[in-house]
């Protein structure tokens, strides 16, 4: 992670450098380990306010935090908080999306008719299980025209439940809903 400092109105000690850059080391934890990730970092004098204005940009991660008080120290500590409390936010938020993600196995069972065996009724012939990609009903449609199937089961992403598209026989498509 790229760090780089501006320090305006006021000439930063040694020690005020060290700390800030200790402090703001720590917020590499919740970024990836790629060096893609830039951390911008203002510290500014305005009379007896002393400011932080932080902005980090990674991979798909644009945050940004602000905080101001009386002393430079006690301002870093606060905008390091604030820009950890959002991170820790994002990456519970996208945790609770991969976990509602599992779990949506989808098994599909082909059947076939036998013309010696029709009183007997469908045969399973294949077994597939698959999980289902999250996708908008526009994308899912899109995928099925590209596909030889007569349907694809998906993952909503905007209701987040499984749902079927399929192809009718005048050439549009119908959607299953279970309505989770």
């Amino acid at each position: 992670m790229n760090i780089s400092f501006t320090f305006k109105d006021f000439e930063p000690s040694d020690h005020l450098k060290g700390y800030a850059q200790k402090r703001f080391e720590k917020v590499g934890k919740f970024v990836s380990d790629s060096d893609e990730a830039d951390l911008q970092v203002n510290l500014s004098v305005d009379k007896f306010r002393h400011k932080a204005d932080v902005i980090l940009n990674a991979d798909n991660i644009h945050i940004s935090a602000y905080e101001d008080s009386e002393d430079m120290y006690a301002t870093i500590d606060m905008v390091v908080d604030k820009l950890e409390a959002q991170l820790r936010k994002m990456r519970e938020k996208m945790k609770s999306r991969v976990r509602s993600g599992r779990g949506n196995k989808v098994q599909t069972n082909f059947f076939a008719y036998e013309e010696s065996n029709r009183e007997a009724g469908p045969t399973i012939v294949g077994t597939d299980t698959y999980e289902p990609k999250p996708m908008s009903i526009d994308e899912a449609a899109l995928q099925l025209n590209s596909l030889d199937n007569d349907f694809l089961v998906f993952l909503n992403a905007e209701t987040e439940g499984v749902n079927v598209i399929y192809r009718r026989k005048n050439g549009d498509y119908g959607l299953i809903d279970p309505g989770n």
